[in-house]
C-alpha cells in the first residue's frame, strides 16, 4: 500500500487530505510543523510528501531541503504561496509538483 506523508498545520485541511487519501486507499501519517514532518520522514517508510510551506518550527522549503539532502521521495508542495518565485524556489528545490491552494481533491490524485 502506498504510503503518503501529508505536512500541514491547519487541522482542517490536514484531517480533509487524510480522510480523503484513505478513502482512495492510501495509507496516510501526517505531521503538523516542519520538524514533525522531517522525523515522520525518518522514522516511517513514506512514498510521498504533499508538503505545505508556511509551517511552524522549519517552513517547508527548509523541510524539503533537509529531506533532498537524504532522498529523492516525491514531493508535491500544497500551499497557498502561489507567486512564479514561489514556484520557482520549491522546484530549485527539485519538488515534483507545485499545487496552490484551493485546490481540488480529485486533481491532486490524479
Amino acid at each position: 500500500m502506498v504510503k503518503i506523508l501529508v505536512v500541514e498545520d491547519e487541522y482542517d485541511i490536514r484531517e480533509l487530505l487524510q480522510n480523503y487519501l484513505e478513502n482512495e486507499g492510501y495509507q496516510v501519517v501526517a505531521a503538523s510543523d516542519g520538524e514533525q514532518a522531517i522525523e515522520v520522514f525518518r522514522s516511517s517508510h513514506v512514498d510521498l510528501i504533499l508538503l505545505d510551506i508556511l509551517l511552524p518550527r522549519l517552513n517547508g522549503y527548509e523541510v524539503c531541503r533537509a529531506i533532498r539532502e537524504e532522498s529523492d521521495i516525491p514531493i508535491i508542495m500544497l500551499t497557498a504561496l502561489d507567486s512564479e518565485e514561489d514556484q520557482l524556489k520549491g522546484f530549485d528545490l527539485r519538488i515534483d509538483d507545485y499545487i496552490p491552494k484551493p485546490f481540488s481533491m480529485p486533481v491532486l490524485l490524479v
